[in-house]
């Protein structure tokens, strides 16, 4: 990690600059992928297991007997973290629910608004580097409590043809049973048109490699939603003298392993606090088994000291982080202005791995800047919010002078005459 300090305002997205994506190219290769997909179905993605996975699969879907086997498998311990995750999601997510709201906007006139699922939804799991067992939480749970009517899961399978087993796990325990063994932009690809085994969806969820983010996008122009553009995981933390160090070089490297394309920042109010948490990475990062990812991540990673708080908080805001840890001595009055954040970490004993895993904030979040107009994902996330009003007669004759006056101004009388021919049936009705 270089080090910079006191940068002036010009200078913050250059010195802050994340991992070039670079979009066009990862679309020359994508594009085809889609197009055979939709062209040829299974047998695509049969090919592209066979291509890209090293594993020649039959069954693209996960059998039940999978399943029960991937139960024996996994780790008690396991087990019980995944269910204490579990619970807190829900009892986080459950809690989100709106209730149906209706308005007598004036007399006669009743406006109303009320939360329905989105029917068919893809979640996509990455499973290369790290399996993201934690992921099918964070997506499957929301999308069973909004009361999604269909959920496919979409992971990639190992060279053994096989689903990692706390994956299913996680999927059979919140009652997911329709798995696909497909990865990449092939998966996305099958959500977006359907094939024999995977059903075409309405909106596609989860985190991915760039390939698959470049597929997601394309996605949107085949009129399938997403739930955010998203690119490489990032983590920016704030610390002061009341930070520990040893904490603050744990979180930068916990976002560090996440991939050599991953970004990490450290605002430091003193050169002193940059020097310690520096310290710290080095003795920490020896002991990650995922040294190698952690260090290279850490090539596109910077500690920017700012001893001056507002423009501290300013940096946070423009550089808008997907995670921004705070541990600093006034950490109420810093979180109060943060406004462009995925989700905020606050204190010294809040990491950023409890937001990962099992606190009950979802994980999945807007990267790149993205968090200045995207929220991360929420039980809003898989419903749409549909409004409907009714007017009875008295309404009508109120309210309807109104819209013939406004349509008029408009010079739309077609607008003007549903209204009007409205109003001369009840005059005739006296």
């Amino acid at each position: 990690m270089k080090t910079i300090f006191n940068p002036s305002k010009s200078e913050w997205n250059k010195k802050l600059k994340r991992p070039v994506q670079k979009t066009k190219d990862i679309e020359k290769i994508v594009k085809p992928i889609m197009r055979k997909v939709k062209r040829l179905g299974d047998k695509a993605l049969r090919k592209f297991a066979l291509e890209y996975d090293h594993v020649q699969i039959q069954n693209l879907l996960v059998s039940v007997e999978e399943i029960r086997v991937a139960r024996e498998l996994v780790d008690p311990k396991l087990k019980t973290a995944i269910q204490v995750a579990k619970e807190n999601i829900e009892k986080f997510h459950e809690a989100q629910a709106t209730p149906d709201l209706t308005m007598e906007v004036m007399e006669g006139v009743t406006c109303m608004r009320r939360s329905v699922p989105i029917q068919k939804v893809g979640l996509y799991i990455p499973g290369g580097t790290a399996p993201l067992f934690s992921t099918v939480l964070m997506l499957g749970i929301p999308a069973n409590i909004a009361g999604c009517e269909e959920i496919v899961l979409c992971t990639p399978p190992d060279k053994e043809g096989n689903i990692h087993p706390a994956i299913l796990y996680a999927a059979d325990l919140i009652g997911i049973d329709k798995i696909i063994k497909a990865g990449g932009a092939q998966a996305i690809a099958a959500l977006t048109y359907g094939t024999e085994s995977v059903p075409k969806v309405d909106k596609i969820f989860g985190p991915g490699n760039q390939y698959v983010t470049a597929a997601k996008q394309l996605a949107v122009k085949k009129g399938v939603a997403i739930d955010m553009p998203a690119g490489p995981s990032e983590v920016l933390v704030y610390a002061d003298a009341s930070a520990v160090p040893t904490f603050v070089a744990a979180d930068l490297l916990s976002q560090a392993e996440h991939g050599v394309d991953s970004q990490v920042v450290l605002l430091a109010s003193t050169e002193k606090v940059a020097q310690k948490v520096m310290k710290e990475v080095e003795i920490q990062l020896g002991k990650l088994p995922r040294k190698d990812i952690a260090e290279r991540a850490l090539e596109n990673s910077v500690a920017v000291v700012m001893g001056n708080e507002e423009k501290a908080i300013e940096l946070i805001n423009d550089y808008a982080p997907e995670h921004l840890i705070i541990c600093v001595e006034n950490e109420d009055d810093v979180v109060r202005r943060i406004v462009n954040a995925g989700s905020v970490f606050i204190g010294n004993f809040t990491p950023e791995s409890a937001g990962d895993y099992a606190s009950g904030t979802n994980h999945t979040l807007p990267t790149y800047g993205y968090a200045r107009n995207y929220s991360g994902v929420s039980l809003d996330s898989f419903v749409k919010k549909i409004t409907y009003q009714r007017i009875t007669e008295s309404g009508m004759e109120i309210l309807g002078p109104t819209i013939e006056v406004m349509a008029a101004n408009e010079l739309l009388d077609a607008h003007k005459n549903a209204v009007t021919v409205r109003l001369n049936y009840l005059k005739n009705k006296k």
